[in-house]
Parts: C-alpha cells; sequence; structure tokens
C-alpha cells in the first residue's frame, strides 16, 4: 500500500482558499458524486484532491481499532483487515475500487449491517481534519478540544465534507465471523415486514433482513454453531448466492435501482411504521427501516408521506432531494458550521436539496 502524508499541503491550499473566499470541492476517488445534488455550488468549486493522502497511521488489531488517511482505498484498507481477520464494522458501499475510507466516513454511508452492527458514527473514534481556515485539529480519541462542546468526530461522519477535510480516521473493527449463511423466504411485503420486526426482537446473529421482488433475505453471520441454530431455526431456502446479493444491494447494484419507472427514493422510517401508502415498486433494507422505492408519485406527496410516518426521504434520481430539517436541527447544524468553516468554502452546497415542482 502506498504511504503518503500530505498534510501540510492540503493545509495551505485550504488557506489560501480560505483567504481568497475560493469554494473547494474535497474530492477522493469521486465514486459519491451522485449523493450530491445537481446544482450544488461545489460541483463548480475548485477541486481538492486528497486521494494522495493515503496509509495506514495505526492498526492494533489486539484493540480493534485502524487509523487510516482519507485518500485509502477502500479495498485496500479492507484486504489489510481481512489479513488480521477483521472488517469495517459498517459495511460501507461503494462504486468501484476508486471509493475511499475518507469518502465513507465523510458521507456515513453503511451498509445492509447497519442495523444490527451499528452506523459509520457509531464506530468513528476520533478524526484528524482540516477547518475551512487551513487550521489542522485531531478530535476524539485521547484529546477531546471540540468546537463549542460538540462532538466533532462523530459531526463530520455524514457532513460531506462541510465541516471540514477528514484527514485521518480512527475508527473501531470487528472480528470477522466463522460463518456466514443466508436463507430466503417467499412472501409479500407486509408479510415480510412482519417477519423482520420479529426476527429483529430475537437474540439472532443477524446481519442482514432485507425484501426485494417478493423474496425476504435474512443474513446470519457468527459461529459456526450460532448461525447453524439460527439458519435451521428459521428455515426457509439457503442462498448459494447471498453474498453476491448483499454486495450488490450494498452498491446499489440491484435490478430495482436501474429500473426506470420512477423517480428512485429512499425513505428512513422507524422500522415498525406500516407500509406508505405510496404507488410504488419497494425494496425493503435494515429490517424495514429503510425502504427504497421507485414511484411516479409528486415529491411534495413523498416527503409529506415520510414526514408523517415519523422519518425522512431522499430523492436520488432524478436529481437529490431531502427532507428539510428540523427548524431546530436546522439552527444547530448552521451554528456548527459556521464555527467550523466561517467562509462557507468547503463543499458547499453538498447537503442542500432542490425544491419540490
Amino acid at each position: 500500500m502506498t504511504d503518503a502524508d500530505r498534510s501540510a499541503t492540503l493545509a495551505e491550499t485550504v488557506r489560501a482558499a480560505a483567504a481568497d473566499r475560493r469554494p473547494l470541492r474535497i474530492r477522493g476517488g469521486d465514486s459519491r458524486r451522485g449523493w450530491l445534488p445537481a446544482g450544488a455550488a461545489c460541483l463548480e468549486a475548485t477541486p481538492l484532491d486528497v486521494s494522495a493522502h493515503r496509509g495506514i497511521v495505526g492498526f492494533s488489531s489486539s484493540e480493534l481499532v485502524v487509523t487510516a488517511r482519507c485518500g485509502t482505498p477502500l479495498t485496500e484498507l479492507e484486504g489489510i483487515l481481512a489479513e488480521a481477520g477483521q472488517m469495517l464494522p459498517f459495511e460501507p458501499p461503494r462504486s468501484g475500487r476508486d471509493s475511499t475510507f475518507g469518502g465513507a466516513i465523510a458521507t456515513g454511508l453503511a451498509g445492509p449491517c447497519r442495523p444490527f452492527t451499528g452506523a459509520v458514527r457509531d464506530a468513528v473514534l476520533g478524526v484528524r481534519l482540516i477547518d475551512g481556515g487551513g487550521s489542522i485539529g485531531r478530535f476524539g480519541g485521547e484529546v477531546m478540544k471540540n468546537v463549542a462542546g460538540y462532538d466533532v468526530s462523530r459531526l463530520v461522519t455524514g457532513a460531506f465534507g462541510t465541516l471540514g477535510v477528514v484527514l485521518e480516521a480512527s475508527v473501531r473493527v470487528r472480528a470477522m465471523p466463522q460463518r456466514e449463511e443466508t436463507r430466503t423466504l417467499e412472501m409479500g411485503p407486509d408479510r415480510a415486514l412482519e417477519t423482520m420486526i420479529a426476527l429483529a426482537r430475537r437474540p439472532l446473529p443477524l446481519t442482514g433482513l432485507a425484501w426485494v421482488d417478493g423474496v425476504l433475505h435474512v443474513r446470519f453471520a457468527g459461529t459456526d454453531a450460532g448461525v447453524s441454530a439460527a439458519a435451521n431455526g428459521l428455515g426457509g431456502e439457503p442462498d448459494a448466492e447471498g453474498t453476491d446479493f448483499w454486495r450488490r444491494l450494498r452498491d446499489l447494484e440491484l435490478d430495482h435501482f436501474a429500473a426506470a419507472d420512477g423517480d428512485l427514493w429512499c425513505l428512513s422510517l422507524p422500522a415498525t411504521a406500516p407500509q406508505p401508502d405510496l404507488p410504488a415498486n419497494w425494496l425493503l433494507d435494515w429490517g424495514g427501516a429503510r425502504r427504497w422505492c421507485l414511484t411516479d408519485a409528486r415529491p411534495d406527496r413523498v416527503l409529506e408521506v415520510a414526514a408523517g410516518l415519523g422519518g425522512h426521504a431522499l430523492r436520488l434520481r432524478p436529481d437529490v432531494l431531502r427532507s428539510p430539517s428540523a427548524p431546530g436541527v436546522a439552527t444547530l447544524e448552521a451554528r456548527v458550521r459556521r464555527a467550523m468553516d466561517p467562509a462557507g468554502i468547503l463543499n458547499p452546497g453538498a447537503l442542500d436539496g432542490v425544491q419540490p415542482a
């Protein structure tokens, strides 16, 4: 693996941009461009390429902690962890081999295992980053100097670079399971939702619950004995292609995501919420807490339905559209952003969304 520290060069670039009030777009592998609104100001901003800032800073397999620079390719990092029999707990999605560790932290996107092993922010112990003025700081870990009392190391997770350039991050890892097995059962969406809720309440070694095209997919991972007992107790059919299914779901490569019959939405809802009253083609993930749909419903209707069920919605196609933050949350977000990036030069507009027609 290439090891290169570009901290000083990147910080100097940010300082110069701050002095000129020149917006920057933080870019590693550029594999998550599809999560940015088409009209986001950062897409026209000067690129800040962090892909050369890469390498493992520290890895303690006994302590289950790894620290890596932002430009480190996910495939390389996961390969090193696998050699030690360990893995990232949040199963980060990617689009090709160019996806980076820093991109996974900045976007906060997690795979099918999220409800069972935790979100990206749950794994983050600390970060080293460049703020909007070009200063380098370390947050979390041994140093607890944070802005206005906030846990910056977790706030930057999912902030899409708007709070700082993540130079490196320390995250918890976990041991790879002795065994993994997927079982499938044919059923409709309502019964699938009931079944997923019931399974999630039991002490089972679950790492995936998803339903698509009339089939419920259940993934178990853990000890040989634990997985065998859980799989045999569930019944259903063993899925020889289970590993590929979860990878394709993680990376949004299933046929459902490529279909052209409607806008592509992701609704984040309480797992116990009923199926939304929308004419749509559905895919359920995260045990029912994440519900992908293809629909021709008006955007304002989708946003209204999601809010009414206690959740929020994100449209990825034809353009990014997000549910608005609650007023109090929006005020807090703006306050933290001003503290970390007073001039607003880092990834401006990355978290914006177009207004519904």
